[in-house]
C-alpha cells in the first residue's frame, strides 16, 4: 500500500476503493454494533498512520490542551482533551498552515474519518475481534488499555502496528469521527460516508477505546460517543486526507 507524508512529517497510508465489512454480531458484542454490513468505499482515502501528536497540535494551534504534557516524550504522545468541534476544525487549520509553506500543494482536504472509514482502517482486512485476533490475552503487544498503560497515555508507535501499518488506532486514546451517534447501524449509509442524518446531533462517535478502558472497548467494532463539547484525556483524533 502506498504512503505519503506532509511537511510536518505526518504519514498517511492509502486505503483503496472497494467493499469492506463493518460491525459485529459475535457473542459479547454490543447491539449497537449490528447489523453487520458491507460498505463500498467509492474512492481511495489516505488515513494517517498515527494519531495527531501533541507536537503537531502545538505547532499548528499554538497551544497544547493535553493532560499528559509533561516530560521530553510528551510531544510524541497523542493530543487529547480535544472536543469534537475543535477536532473537526483541525483539518482546515492544518490546510491553512500548509498554505503558508511555499512550494507545497496538498490538492485535497484534511478531515476526521467517517465511522466506517475508521473501522475499515482499524480492521485492516481482518474479521476478528481485534486486528491481532480474537483473544484479549493476546492484545497487549498491540494495544494500550487499562490493563497495561500504567494510568496514562503513551508515546505512539511503541506497540505493533496493525496489518496495514497503522499505529495506535485501538487503545491509547480514542479518536473522534464525523458521524452523529445512532443506536445501531439500521439505515446507515452503504458508501462509507459519514452518517449525519438523524441520530443525536449533540453527540458524535469516537472509536478505539483508550488507555483507561478495558480490552472490550478496544475491539475493532466497539463503538462509543460523547457530547460535542466533551473533553477527555482519553479522546484525541486521527486525520484522513482526501484528494479533491
Amino acid at each position: 500500500m502506498q504512503t505519503r507524508k506532509d511537511p510536518l512529517g505526518q504519514e498517511y497510508i492509502q486505503i483503496p476503493a472497494g467493499e469492506y465489512g463493518i460491525g459485529s454480531v459475535r457473542l459479547g458484542s454490543h447491539p449497537n454494533e449490528s447489523p453487520i454490513r458491507t460498505v463500498k468505499l467509492r474512492s481511495e482515502v489516505w488515513v494517517s498512520i498515527r494519531p495527531v501528536l501533541q507536537s503537531i497540535w502545538s505547532e499548528v494551534c499554538g497551544s497544547n490542551p493535553s493532560r499528559f504534557s509533561d516530560g521530553f516524550e510528551a510531544g510524541l504522545r497523542p493530543v487529547e482533551r480535544i472536543d469534537w468541534i475543535s477536532a473537526n476544525n483541525f483539518g482546515d487549520r492544518l490546510a491553512e498552515f500548509f498554505e503558508t509553506m511555499d512550494g507545497w500543494h496538498h490538492n485535497g482536504i484534511f478531515r476526521l474519518p467517517s465511522e466506517a472509514e475508521w473501522e475499515i482502517a482499524a480492521r485492516a482486512g481482518t474479521k476478528s475481534e481485534w486486528y491481532s485476533g480474537d483473544a484479549d490475552r493476546d492484545i497487549h503487544e498491540h494495544v494500550w488499555n487499562a490493563g497495561n498503560s500504567g494510568g496514562c497515555s503513551k508515546m505512539v508507535s511503541q506497540k505493533e502496528a496493525n496489518p496495514w501499518g497503522i499505529h495506535d488506532i485501538c487503545g491509547n486514546v480514542a479518536e473522534w469521527c464525523l458521524d452523529t451517534w445512532h443506536d445501531d447501524y439500521k439505515g446507515a449509509p452503504c458508501d462509507a460516508s459519514a452518517w449525519l442524518v438523524g441520530g443525536d446531533p449533540a453527540r458524535r462517535v469516537h472509536r478505539g477505546g483508550s488507555w483507561f478502558t478495558e480490552s472490550e472497548a478496544t475491539r475493532s467494532a466497539a463503538r462509543a460517543s460523547a457530547e460535542v463539547e466533551r473533553v477527555s484525556d482519553g479522546i484525541g483524533l486521527r486525520l484522513v486526507w482526501q484528494a479533491l
